[in-house]
């Protein structure tokens, strides 16, 4: 039976065989089919089945397109197998490229060579495959350096050449099959350029002439079809095989390769010399199209879009290519921007004096690249550049042109605006003041939007520096205008507008009435319409702080939110979507820094609701919000959120149930995502009615965090971190206490504790949290506690050796780590502490040149960059590292309500290590020497040079 089964298989596996065959065969003789559509389908069929079958069970198949690529007789032929070499290049793989590009590149040669027999759709068919082929390799170079260039070398020449040939012959207008073509060689360079840089120099000045040919015709073709339209760019039409065929997508290409060349160290040195001509050239293409006009003209909310976002067009890729102008050639960069710059407005002087309907448009690419490139510029003007020549042309841009109104020229009106906002630093303050009353005047006009969105952005940026004078005169009317472009605002534009008033209530914080008489009521509204969309809702939260923080409002203000948002907090359940979040958000917000009568008017009508909240609610969103507000209520309100309730026990059991469903383990992570602020709040403000329940907190805070997310374990080794400060000079105690509470799966709760903390210490985010928890590890090793030495924690990690780790191999042999005494782990840490502030010290002085040395010399050399003549760290210096240490790490972590009211802020970490390791070398130098034997030379080389001051 066995074998008569095997029979059949083999049986059933023959005509399956054979009917493949048969399928494979018939695919190929209808490659030549006169019909595109069957021929394309059929070679997506041949191409499908080439992916698993070619080379070795279809080896007839590269033999037979081959033939029918060269019978210049059937010409249907030859599109049919290209169409499916094709789609079969876009899926090549190191296997099939060495086999391919032998036997097919000298096919591929003699067509694109051939324009009298073979169509431009041909040759640029064959150009697509070289692409696939060469793009291939460039991916191969890493790995397989020495095989790729000498399947490239060969190429090189008579590819070039054929490159050059196209290239050479001026760009066609209204010719989209002689942009493919060209497009097709520019991809095919731009890897040769990226991948072969190397080996492609000897040849790259053949390429030099028609590919400035091609470039500079290009310019003329491009003007008139995509800026003026009176030509046909053909934008957003493609191919019959789908190929993108319009002049803006080869003008990109040819965008991408210029930057490609100029970004790569050894081409770009060919093209330094014409860097002036090159530069002049490119900000003629950033010129507005007439598609852009017409449709920003319409549709703020696109421009805005596309002047934010660095979208797919010839103008972002021309600013990309002059910000690589900057990047490789330095000064002699700006100043071709610069030169070319001024060349761009004396030519636009004579266009509009010659009655040029389109002059404005240049002089608006030119004030478009200067502020695109504004950072790099002043980049260049701190290592020493000059910036007068740029202060004099922007001056006198904007001078001449302010002058001719929003509504002759919108958008070159509209980019002066946008302008001075990046180059404010050069421009003088009379002409800001000009800017500035001219934005005022025409937020208040009828004008197309882009005008209005320029003007929104520069009074964004230069109101909070404007002199008072100036503003107050123009507030009335500058809030009135603004009320009626929030009432007509669209998604896009609301942002904007909302931002704009920000900086005007800040403005006008000598209005004080005005001020939250007028805007409080229609920003509210704006929030309560968009509670649910973060960007809008923070927008207008942000306006409403201002407004609190403008002298004489915040009684008004909170009178007037109070009895909006006490119904919706006291019931929940009957609000809309995102209502009862946001409204918590709002109360947090109006608390922080409040006088104390305002506090208690909140808890009256709040403190209450957002503990039910808390308690009740299984909206994760809800309890996050309501456990930040709760932490806001006990920061500002401290012993007297017990005191004004009528039963202060009853309040603070309240507070401990907070604590005990925040930590339940059965609660998901991110409803007690706050719990460790929360936590720390109670500990720091309620201490006494804390104390007492040490224990049951250290047990649940165990219990939580062997169920916890990493970003909620991370918060809550802040919890430890603090209680071991609050147990000094007892931390020994503090030790034993965690020893006795057992923790499932390790010998007890300090054993377990240690373990998280050691591996999460250096992933612990905000200069507060690195504070509290690195000097608390310094305190626990300054106990000397026996279990320092008996307790084992992961150490680093031991390599295997065996090379690449695959999944399989992972599953086999996971990872194994070197285990360290608790003493040594932390001794390690501390010294990573020191070493990475230094690191943030160096980036900040030097991030390109003192960095390297800091690879290469370590830690010793680092500190040596702003030590004393004895290498012994200064006053001087641990003060700037706190500094940079601060300002490093505080924007995106920092918790404002803990780092406020903790004296631990306080601490200039750089100096507590340093004193940390003399006082702990003086103690105990033995244990110390002992400890340091086990650790990495740069984490001994910290320790050394601290022990030298």
């Amino acid at each position: 039976m066995k074998l008569s089964s095997n029979k059949h298989v083999s049986h059933v596996d023959y005509i399956m065989f054979h009917h493949q065959e048969i399928i494979r065969r018939m695919l190929l003789l209808t490659l030549d089919d006169p019909h595109r559509k069957i021929c394309t389908a059929v070679g997506m069929s041949v191409a499908s089945i080439a992916l698993y079958d070619w080379p070795e069970s279809w080896p007839e198949l590269l033999p037979f397109l081959l033939n029918l690529i060269n019978n210049q007789t059937n010409l249907n032929g030859v599109h049919g197998a290209m169409r499916c070499l094709v789609l079969l290049s876009a899926d090549l793989d190191d296997r099939m490229v060495p086999t391919l590009i032998p036997a097919l590149f000298p096919s591929l040669l003699t067509i694109v060579s051939s324009p009298q027999i073979y169509d431009t759709y041909i040759r640029t068919k064959a150009l697509s495959i070289v692409y696939s082929c060469i793009s291939m390799l460039g991916m191969m170079s890493g790995v397989y350096k020495t095989e790729t260039s000498s399947m490239i070398v060969p190429l090189l020449k008579p590819w070039m050449d054929q490159f050059a040939s196209i290239l050479g012959i001026p760009v066609q207008s209204e010719n989209p099959d002689d942009w493919s073509i060209r497009m097709e060689v520019l991809k095919c360079l731009n890897q040769f350029v990226q991948n072969f840089s190397s080996l492609i120099k000897s040849e790259f000045e053949v390429i030099l002439g028609p590919l400035w040919n091609t470039f500079v015709s290009s310019l003329r073709v491009y003007e008139q079809a995509s800026i003026e339209g009176t030509e046909d760019s053909y934008d957003g039409r493609y191919d019959s095989d789908g190929a993108e065929k319009s002049l803006d997508s080869f003008v990109i290409q040819l965008l991408e390769l210029l930057l490609s060349i100029v970004g790569n160290p050894r081409l770009g040195k060919v093209v330094v010399a014409n860097v002036k001509e090159l530069v002049y050239y490119t900000i003629a293409f950033l010129q507005m199209t007439e598609h852009q006009v017409h449709t920003w003209s319409v549709d703020a909310n696109q421009f805005i879009a596309d002047e934010e976002d660095t979208s797919y067009s010839c103008r972002i890729s021309g600013v990309l290519l002059l910000e690589e102008v900057v990047n490789s050639f330095g000064d002699d960069g700006v100043l071709a921007i610069i030169d070319a710059g001024k060349q761009w407005f004396t030519e636009s002087q004579i266009r509009k004096a010659a009655g040029s309907a389109s002059w404005w448009r240049i002089r608006e690419a030119t004030l478009f690249a200067l502020s695109s490139l504004s950072e790099h510029i002043f980049d260049t003007e701190e290592s020493g550049f000059e910036t007068s020549s740029l202060k004099h042309l922007v001056e006198q841009i904007i001078s001449e042109d302010y002058l001719i109104g929003p509504l002759e020229h919108p958008f070159l009106y509209a980019r002066i605006f946008t302008s001075v906002v990046k180059l404010s630093s050069v421009i003088s303050s009379g002409v800001l003041e000009h800017i500035l009353h001219a934005a005022m005047k025409t937020i208040t006009m009828d004008v197309p939007p882009p005008v209005k969105v320029g003007a929104c952005k520069a009074l964004s940026q230069l109101l909070p520096e404007a002199n008072n004078e100036i503003v107050q005169p123009q507030l009335l009317c500058l809030f009135s205008s603004l009320m009626d472009l929030l009432n007509q605002a669209s998604e896009e534009t609301l942002h904007l507008v909302l931002e704009t008033l920000h900086a005007t209530v800040k403005a006008g914080r000598k209005s004080a009435t005005l001020v939250e008489h007028v805007i409080s009521p229609v920003i509210l509204n704006v929030w309560a319409l968009h509670v649910s969309d973060p960007f809008i809702s923070i927008d207008a939260l942000e306006i409403l702080e201002a407004i609190k923080c403008t002298p004489g409002c915040i009684h008004p203000l909170v009178s007037r939110i109070l009895p909006y948002v006490g119904p919706i907090l006291n019931k929940p359940q009957e609000q809309a979507d995102g209502l009862v979040a946001g409204s918590l958000d709002l109360v947090t917000m109006l608390l922080k820094n409040a006088p104390g009568d305002v506090i208690k008017a909140i808890y009256d009508v709040c403190f209450d609701a957002v503990i039910r909240l808390i308690l009740q609610s299984d909206d994760h969103s809800e309890i996050q919000n309501a456990t930040e507000c709760l932490s806001a209520f006990i920061s500002v309100g401290r012993q007297e959120v017990l005191v004004w309730g009528s039963d202060s026990g009853s309040t603070m059991r309240s507070l401990l149930d907070i604590a005990s469903r925040l930590l339940d383990p059965n609660l998901e992570s991110s409803g007690s995502l706050f719990v460790g602020s929360y936590i720390l709040q109670l500990i720091l403000h309620l201490p006494s009615q804390m104390t007492v329940h040490i224990q049951d907190l250290l047990a649940a805070l165990v219990r939580r965090m062997q169920s916890a997310s990493e970003a909620l374990r991370s918060s809550l080794l802040v919890v430890f971190a603090r209680l071991v400060h609050i147990s000094v000079p007892n931390v020994g105690q503090f030790i034993d206490l965690l020893i006795s509470i057992p923790a499932e799966g390790h010998d007890n709760s300090f054993a377990y504790v240690m373990s998280e903390w050691t591996k999460q210490q250096g992933e612990i985010q905000g200069a507060y949290q690195i504070k509290v928890t690195t000097s608390a590890l310094a305190l626990l090793l300054t106990s000397r506690h026996n279990e320092l030495a008996k307790t084992q924690v992961q150490g680093h990690l031991i390599k295997s050796g065996m090379g690449i780790t695959t999944r399989l191999k992972a599953k086999s042999a996971p990872d194994q780590w070197v285990m360290l005494p608790l003493q040594t782990k932390i001794v390690a840490l501390l010294a990573d502490g020191l070493t990475e502030i230094q690191e943030q010290v160096l980036a900040g002085d030097d991030e390109d040149s003192d960095w390297e040395e800091v690879q290469a010399d370590g830690i010793e050399n680092a500190f040596s960059v702003s030590t004393s003549a004895l290498g012994k760290p200064t006053y001087e210096h641990l003060e700037a590292m706190a500094k940079i240490f601060n300002e490093d790490q505080e924007d995106l972590y920092e918790d404002d309500l803990l780092s406020i009211a903790d004296p631990l802020n306080q601490i200039n970490l750089a100096n507590y290590l340093v004193d940390f390791f003399v006082k702990f070398s003086q103690s105990d130098r033995q244990l110390l020497d002992y400890i340091c034997k086990s650790l990495t030379e740069t984490q001994q080389n910290a320790i050394q040079t601290a022990l030298q001051r």
